[in-house]
């Protein structure tokens, strides 16, 4: 199915990702703004705070604690009591840039670790995958990724599916009560997949950024349904609504080279679809 009828909700911004729908609300982060928001189903909008660094990604701790990535300082930040202060420092298990999070109902934190200098450059087969489990213990729980962009865990914990940019796909593992993570499958083909969100079908929405539009893919990697942003690069989604069967589409008018150079116009526009969300975001 083509999903045509999109409602403008945020207008202005540089460029927006990690949007979680907590507590009738779309919060996210303007990345080149620093800047943590949020937005009411009624395009009411809201500074919460300013991030000391360049986020990547959110998350909410069952306290309902925000989480942020600070992608070149390598720290989890937070956001608790008015202030933004530093949760979790990963210097010493990461192998480069950090990029998007999510935190599922246990209060574990998955982080996406690119393997690589987004600055500098590197190989783009190193990416892993950072656990930050409740008590703050940190470490590496899946290597060998291209490019890890936007993940996401179920509602019960047990699977989490994430995005490979620059391998053009998503990978799915089934999470081990060790909290190991377990590969079970390489699936869909899309030019530079980004941020995904989960439905109650098991289906994946993924930001697709080259090809200006958001798909629906089923587990075995056939496409199901799309909404295209024709000349804007669709950068996240995330389900919400009093029923989760609003699709909220962060996209951007940039590219690679402009994102560098801090320009970028950003939007997010939302979508009744027919499946519900699921599990995180």
């Amino acid at each position: 199915m083509e999903y045509v009828e999109l409602r403008p909700l945020v207008m202005e911004g540089k460029y927006f990702e990690g949007p979680r729908w907590y507590e009738d609300k779309l919060w996210f982060v303007d990345s080149l703004a620093m800047k943590l928001l949020r937005v009411s189903l009624d395009g009411e909008r809201e500074a919460v705070c300013d991030i000391p660094g360049v986020a990547g990604g959110i998350g909410f701790l069952p306290n309902g604690d925000v989480v942020i990535t600070s992608m070149f300082d390598h720290k989890l930040l937070t956001f608790a009591n008015g202030k933004v202060s530093t949760l979790c420092d990963l210097s010493k298990v990461v192998a480069g840039t950090i990029d998007d999070m999510i935190i599922d109902g246990f209060g574990r934190v998955f982080v996406g670790d690119l393997g690589f200098d987004l600055m500098k450059g590197g190989s783009h087969d190193n990416g892993q995958i950072i656990l930050v489990t409740p008590n703050g213990d940190a470490q590496a729980v899946t290597r060998g990724l291209h490019f890890p962009n936007g993940i996401a865990v179920s509602q019960l914990g047990g699977r989490l599916v994430v995005a490979e940019s620059d391998g053009n796909r998503l990978a799915e593992y089934e999470i081990g009560s060790d909290n190991a993570l377990d590969l079970k499958q390489r699936f869909g083909s899309f030019t530079e997949p980004d941020g995904i969100c989960l439905d109650t079908e098991d289906a994946v929405w993924t930001s697709v950024f080259q090809e200006d539009a958001f798909v629906r893919v089923e587990a075995k990697g056939r496409i199901l349904d799309r909404v295209s942003v024709k000349g804007r690069r669709a950068v996240a989604c995330a389900l919400g609504g009093d029923d989760r069967k609003t699709l909220f589409c962060v996209s951007a008018i940039t590219t690679h080279k402009d994102l560098m150079r801090g320009k970028s116009s950003a939007r997010i526009d939302s979508v009744h679809v027919e499946i519900p969300g699921a599990g995180f975001p």
